[in-house]
């Protein structure tokens, strides 16, 4: 089975890290993934937040692209409750003026922070109840003909930057069904509703001038190494991290030890926070080829886009390539 591989880079501070080697690790991982064959490597907008380096997402796909040849790049997603349709209209134009037929432009209706932080960004809970509005108007900054007479996207226009519709529910579903705009499910880390909101969107989808079929992405995590325990460890690893930071209330939380986060995984809610990366797949290169082929089956999916998690840049780039390495092999 051929399946389509792309890349979600979060861009992870690890511990010790600054965000500066987090940005030149996504520089390193962007430019192996170019070598190896993926389609394209997408960046999430978060706030507000300690291991995460990708808050300022154009300005980060702008440097990646600057250090790449070929491979497409792109948000998975902006917020676009955060944003002036026209503001990111003129920043996706830029990215799309300077590396044309390389940007790509994923959207999603959550804030991708806390309340406080929504205030700071000056935004409100009925940001995102605009969001279909919002992004009709920006298709049309980025399209020929501007929905607000008079407002031209300036660099935008006529550039055309593919729009994706990200979501982890079925209201992202039946908009990009709706709009006839390709539909990316955020299962790597809210997998619930994978195969309901896919199967929605494949029935209900309408033909626009963007896509004349569905077509899904749908996310995943992979942990390949070239020892199993190595990939068994690192995944362990992660994952008290990840849970330690879904935990955390600000400098006033306690130093949990593994041990202790380990405990909490065996509880009633351990188990709901961990089931959050049901969709990983741990181990060899061969075994996340296996792992990908039945997802990818599962989530009904034309292209996976795989989160390649580890503690170390290094772990994530060996990851990328004994994946690749597989998928090729299994297609010769």
């Amino acid at each position: 089975m051929s399946v389509t591989l792309s890349i979600l880079d979060l861009a992870p501070i690890a511990p010790g890290q600054t965000a500066r080697e987090t940005l030149a690790g996504s520089v390193q991982l962007a430019r192996a993934a170019e070598r190896h064959g993926y389609k394209r490597v997408w960046y999430a907008e978060h706030h507000n937040m300690e291991t995460i380096a990708s808050s300022a997402t154009s300005v980060l796909i702008a440097h990646i692209a600057a250090h790449t040849e070929s491979i497409r790049l792109g948000a998975g997603g902006i917020m676009l409750p955060n944003h002036a349709p026209l503001t990111i209209a003129e920043q996706f134009g830029t990215l799309e003026t300077l590396h044309p037929g390389r940007i790509d432009l994923g959207l999603g209706r959550a804030p991708g922070s806390d309340q406080a932080t929504m205030r700071a960004l000056r935004r409100d809970n009925s940001s995102a109840d605009r969001f279909p509005q919002d992004v009709l108007e920006l298709q049309g900054f980025l399209g020929d003909e501007s929905r607000i007479p008079g407002i031209t996207a300036v660099p935008g226009v006529g550039t055309h930057v593919p729009l994706y519709i990200l979501g982890s529910s079925l209201f992202g579903a039946q908009l990009a069904a709706h709009l006839g705009l390709p539909y990316a499910f955020a299962s790597h880390f809210s997998p619930d509703a994978l195969q309901q909101a896919v199967t929605l969107y494949r029935r209900d989808f309408k033909p626009s001038a963007q896509l004349s079929e569905p077509y899904v992405i749908a996310g995943v995590n992979i942990v390949a190494a070239d020892d199993p325990a190595v990939a068994t460890a690192d995944f362990e690893a992660l994952r008290r991290i990840r849970l330690r930071g879904l935990i955390s209330r600000g400098p006033a939380t306690p130093q949990y030890s593994d041990e202790e986060i380990d405990a909490f995984l065996t509880t009633r809610e351990g188990h709901q926070l961990a089931s959050m990366m049901k969709y990983t797949g741990v181990g060899t290169g061969d075994d996340a080829r296996r792992y990908l082929e039945n997802f990818a089956e599962i989530a009904q999916a034309d292209e996976l886009m795989v989160c390649h998690q580890s503690v170390t840049i290094e772990g994530r780039l060996r990851s990328l390539e004994l994946t690749a390495d597989a998928m090729k092999a299994a297609q010769v």
